[in-house]
């Protein structure tokens, strides 16, 4: 989904610059056109390397609302703005320096003397954006690690583990499901497609979030849970009744009520594991199995049907309001 290249250090851009900048000044004759050349040479190489880090970090302002609010949770939407704002910044600052320093050569006496003032007070403004620099590239990976998401109809898997929810997946999309990381769980999320009249729907389990009780939740899972509303458009919540996936069903309807609860979005309840005996009554919306395929196509269907419905309405008119807010 992102490519943000490495952010070279304060240092490493420093020595990038003073090392090409005495290049510049070979084959010259020693006085103000070789220290001018130097000045140049320095501060556009400093300058344009931190404009191009702002540039290739992706526009907060526009980035779809999905992957903003993950940003926030995980870096600090507004941590990351402050920090490509000081690296923008620097640039002009030092931009600006270059100019001043370049009119002040023509008529030194020591143009030498105004070239290495000018190299130190470049020195100063790029240490002061050093720790913006490293958290940049900290920030780069964690970004470059989230999954690709697309913006189309998405059915959300939600239940308890071992239920048979990766293996509904697995069942329904053509291919073998990404497991793709994810910061908010340490087992990534699964993401599979498929093709249904034409369309591509998504489908993702996101273990780690919808699988446990609120009170079992650390405060980036429940930020997580909100972020939903700029991805979903359904929720399958899969009930194992034949309690081999070691919980109760109790302890499952309980997780479906504060789902209810807290995601504003159409809940669909399937039964699922139905080649074995039930050994708990359930009431559901469907009955399915990944073993035989009992009941898969419809359960499906009519998820697509919400998803689809609720999806074309638009995010500005439907995703806003998906989730409460917590």
């Amino acid at each position: 989904m992102f490519n943000i290249q490495t952010v070279l250090t304060s240092k490493e851009l420093l020595d990038k610059a003073f090392r090409k900048s005495v290049r510049a000044r070979a084959g010259k004759a020693p006085g103000r056109t070789a220290e001018k050349a130097m000045i140049l040479t320095a501060s556009n190489i400093l300058a344009d390397n931190l404009r191009v880090i702002v540039r290739r970090f992706p526009n907060l302002n526009e980035i779809d609302p999905f992957y903003a609010e993950t940003i926030d949770i995980v870096i600090g939407i507004d941590k990351l703005k402050m920090s490509l704002a000081s690296v923008n910044w620097a640039a002009t600052k030092i931009h600006q320096l270059s100019r001043a320093s370049i009119a002040k050569i023509s008529r030194a006496p020591d143009p030498k003397a105004v070239r290495k003032q000018m190299f130190g007070r470049a020195s100063s403004i790029m240490r002061e954006i050093r720790s913006d620099l490293d958290f940049l590239n900290q920030a780069r990976r964690t970004i470059n690690a989230l999954p690709a998401l697309g913006d189309e109809p998405t059915i959300l898997i939600a239940g308890y583990p071992n239920v048979g929810k990766s293996s509904f997946v697995a069942f329904v999309t053509s291919a073998t499901p990404e497991i793709a990381l994810y910061p908010f769980t340490t087992k990534g999320i699964v993401v599979g497609h498929i093709k249904y009249r034409e369309r591509r729907y998504q489908i993702v389990d996101l273990p780690g979030l919808l699988d446990r009780p609120l009170f079992k939740r650390n405060p980036i899972e429940l930020q997580a849970i909100s972020a939903l509303k700029h991805l979903g458009d359904v929720i399958l919540f899969i009930v194992d009744p034949s309690v081999t996936s070691g919980y109760t069903v109790p302890e499952q309807l309980s997780l479906l009520n504060e789902l209810r609860s807290q995601v504003a979005l159409p809940i669909i309840v399937a039964a699922t594991k139905m080649d074995l005996k039930p050994t708990e009554s359930v009431e559901e919306s469907f009955k399915i199995s990944t073993i035989s395929g009992e009941g898969i196509a419809q359960v499906l269907k009519a998820a697509i049907d919400i998803a689809n419905s609720a999806h074309t309405q638009g995010p500005a008119n439907v995703r806003a309001h998906k989730v409460a807010e917590s």
